[in-house]
């Protein structure tokens, strides 16, 4: 490349434009950077480049980036609470998806062990970069089907180090042993975390109070860039992903004070390296092949996704309800972009077709494109398969109610709000997310309510629109505030009052148009002084 400076400009510019005009139109940014990359490798007859090892590369670090703010999401007491939905669901998922793919490529399409086993490995992998970039931008990730598709895509990104494992091996001929690779990648996995965790968290701490306590906020965010690359480093040393570093240093971080402040200035080099790597995908398309193929790949594609749609659904019905399964199923069902890790390593390796990969990959990058089309509006197809009769069966007994309060959560302090509603004779309905709540609702004989009070269909079956209040009692500030941001969305003259239990969540809060912020600490000391007041003075 001659002149790499103009190419950068002209990527950059295209996006800029592509990007705006999709905006307009309610398309993802994602396929804006896909068609960036097609147009800047036709335009300036870059097909040398498409499988520039620099390029993919710096691609790649914008899935470290993602990782990254992933591990802040989920610290490690939130990873321990989520064992079911990462171990449980994830490994589930994996496994009998391979294990479906598989048997239809021997049986059905008569392919040899080693094509058969990478592509059902590959295809049992979902797209980490367009459903998580959905599900923080559109705060979805909070919601129960976000976290079971957060958990699984997880559990997917971890997979991929045994994959690529498996497939060193079967490149190798087997001069090693099964037991002694497993064995060597466990010792390299258990050091790799225990040092993050055991002396990278001191170092870490150290460096980001250094830098904040400096009041530079250069200095700040060059330490947070040092720790995720040297994180990602040492993984990758290890001979793991880069992106194993940065979702564990990212977990490290969510235990600190630090956290909300790293995830606020490391999101537009996310972005950006994000936007990078869609860029590298799309520069990957060869549209010849791509146009004499697209019956084979959109057939490909629409069996694919129905096959991982049915069995991620199946894996979440046992446990989880009709709709987050659903949901989650539909969000999940394409093929994702460690997919391309996957093919290219056993295309280099000589155990699969190079002819057999181009076409698979126009598949994973197919699947990309189709994805951010449908998946803002898997709420609506969810609906559209009977959710909604659900709901209206379900809250059928609430046709013409008005002038009643919804609380919103039956935890510790929505219990002691409807007693407190029962002493003044409030008419009211409780509504909660959690079917252990909502039981122990019903069984205190309130009329309780299994939903999600940010959604509309919910708030229009309670029949908020006629509500003389709706209060808000849960402890999480993100749930919190997305059933803010969905009450007043629906009804923005609604009053609505609402529990904080700092002055730092009442800022976070401060820019919607609440009624009432009640601040569980300032309430406690103005009843203290109440009852000091009316307490007697002793004489001795």
């Amino acid at each position: 490349m001659g002149e790499p400076l103009l190419y950068v400009i002209a990527a950059l510019g295209i996006s800029i434009v592509l990007n705006i005009l999709l905006k307009k139109i309610g398309i993802s940014q994602i396929i804006g950077y896909i068609l960036t990359g097609i147009i800047i490798v036709y335009a300036f007859d870059l097909s040398s480049a498409k499988d520039s090892h620099t390029l993919e590369l710096v691609g790649e670090f914008g899935i470290v980036f993602l990782m990254f703010t992933i591990g802040l999401e989920i610290s490690l007491s939130k990873m321990g609470s989520m064992k079911k939905e990462i171990f449980g669901n994830g490994f589930m998922q994996v496994a009998f998806t391979a294990i479906v793919v598989y048997a239809i490529c021997v049986y059905i399409f008569g392919l040899d062990f080693h094509s058969a086993a990478i592509i059902s490995l590959g295809f049992s992998l979902s797209s980490t970069a367009v459903v998580l970039s959905y599900l923080k931008s559109s705060k979805e990730i909070y919601s129960p089907y976000g976290q079971k598709s957060t958990g699984i895509l997880i559990f997917q990104d971890i997979a991929v180090i045994p994959i690529l494992i498996f497939i060193g091996f079967l490149t190798s001929g087997a001069s090693e042993g099964v037991f002694e690779v497993l064995k060597n990648t466990l010792l390299s996995a258990v050091f790799v975390v225990g040092l993050l965790f055991v002396v990278g968290k001191k170092l870490m701490t150290w460096l980001l109070h250094f830098s904040a306590s400096s009041e530079l906020e250069e200095l700040f965010m060059g330490s947070v860039l040092l720790i995720v690359i040297c994180a990602s480093l040492l993984a990758h040393y290890m001979g793991f992903s880069y992106s194993l570093g940065a979702f564990v240093a990212g977990m490290i971080i969510a235990e600190t004070r630090y956290h909300h402040k790293v995830e606020s200035d490391i999101l537009p080099f996310k972005d950006i390296l994000l936007g990078t790597f869609f860029v590298t995908v799309g520069m990957k398309v060869d549209m010849l092949l791509f146009l004499s193929n697209l019956h084979i790949i959109i057939g490909l594609f629409v069996f694919i996704f129905i096959i991982k749609t049915i069995i991620i659904y199946g894996v979440l019905r046992v446990t989880s309800q009709h709709v987050d399964s659903l949901k989650s199923a539909l969000a999940l069902s394409q093929v994702g972009e460690f997919s391309f890790v996957i093919f290219a390593v056993a295309s280099m390796g000589g155990i699969i077709a190079e002819e057999l990969v181009s076409l698979l990959v126009l598949v994973v990058i197919f699947s990309m494109v189709v994805t951010p089309f449908f998946i803002a509006k898997i709420g609506r197809i969810v609906e559209f398969f009977g959710s909604k009769e659900q709901i209206a069966d379900d809250l059928s007994s609430l046709e013409g109610i008005k002038d009643h309060v919804i609380v919103c959560g039956y935890s510790v302090v929505g219990k002691f709000v409807v007693q407190h509603l029962d002493m003044v004779g409030a008419k009211y309905i409780v509504v909660d997310n959690s079917p252990k709540h909502v039981q122990e609702a019903k069984a205190d004989g309130l009329e309780a309510y299994l939903g999600d009070a940010s959604k509309s269909s919910i708030l229009n079956a309670l029949r908020a629109e006629n509500a003389a209040s709706v209060i808000v009692t849960l402890d999480n500030l993100e749930k919190k505030r997305l059933i803010c941001e969905g009450v007043l969305k629906y009804n923005k003259h609604i009053n609505l009052v609402v529990k904080v239990v700092s002055l730092e969540e009442k800022q976070k809060l401060s820019d919607l148009d609440i009624t009432f912020v009640v601040d569980g600490k300032l309430e406690v000391a103005r009843v203290l002084v109440e009852r000091m007041l009316s307490c007697q003075l002793k004489y001795k």
